[in-house]
């Protein structure tokens, strides 16, 4: 395994990859059953734009890109995952086939681009996303999405533990309450790699764009 210890060479193509992490209608839309059962979710969708600037940008590098996408449903529910307090209204979230588990305008994966489908928070659990990034060649993640402090956050937390070098995006991670997004930050910074905002990352792949123009 590479040592990493810069941002430049953590968000180096030849060996990382950009997550993104639930950016779907349920999640960001305010006819999503996030925003339906009162959370703000005015800040992830703020965080959009940023974020498909952030895959338009790791495209033209040759970065690869995976999507997470959630999705439940009767053959993935079980008692402890359905009584959740998120689901004590209603169990509408993400369900398998609706508008609510499609990706939110603006996320529209490339053909050549993977997909992972996950039914819980972590993108890890009972996925092949750590054989994907085997297969890759993948050492290091640049972790996006929503929410920063439930699925973004458990996924960066068990990207670590598979000893993935991780960075999470601030800029292009969005919680329903900024508290919660600070607080995931910190605890990031303290304990489980980099976080660095978009700009930064774009800015170390600047170099790269050049070279590639010219030929080289």
């Amino acid at each position: 395994m590479m040592i990493l210890k810069t941002l430049k060479e953590r968000c180096d193509p030849q060996w990382s990859c950009l997550l993104v992490v639930d950016v779907q209608n349920d999640f960001v839309s305010p006819r999503g059953s996030a925003a339906q059962r009162g959370d703000d979710v005015s800040t992830a969708q703020a965080m959009v734009p940023r974020l498909v600037r952030l895959i338009e940008e790791a495209r033209r590098v040759f970065l690869p890109v995976v999507y997470i996408q959630t999705t439940h449903s009767e053959w993935t529910d079980t008692p402890s995952w359905i009584y959740r307090k998120s689901q004590e209204n209603t169990l509408s979230t993400c369900r398998e086939g609706s508008w609510g588990a499609e990706f939110f305008d603006g996320i529209s994966p490339l053909p050549q681009e993977r997909v992972v489908i996950k039914h819980r928070y972590s993108a890890f659990i009972n996925t092949d996303l750590h054989t994907v990034l085997n297969a890759k060649g993948i050492q290091s993640v640049l972790v996006t999405g929503v929410a920063t402090n439930v699925c973004v956050e458990t996924t960066a937390r068990d990207a670590y533990m598979y000893d993935y070098y991780v960075t999470l995006v601030e800029d292009c991670a969005a919680a329903y309450d900024p508290k919660l997004h600070e607080n995931t930050l910190e605890n990031m910074r303290r304990h489980f790699g980099l976080v660095a905002s978009s700009g930064e990352i774009i800015e170390t792949w600047q170099g790269l764009k050049q070279k590639k123009a010219a030929g080289l």
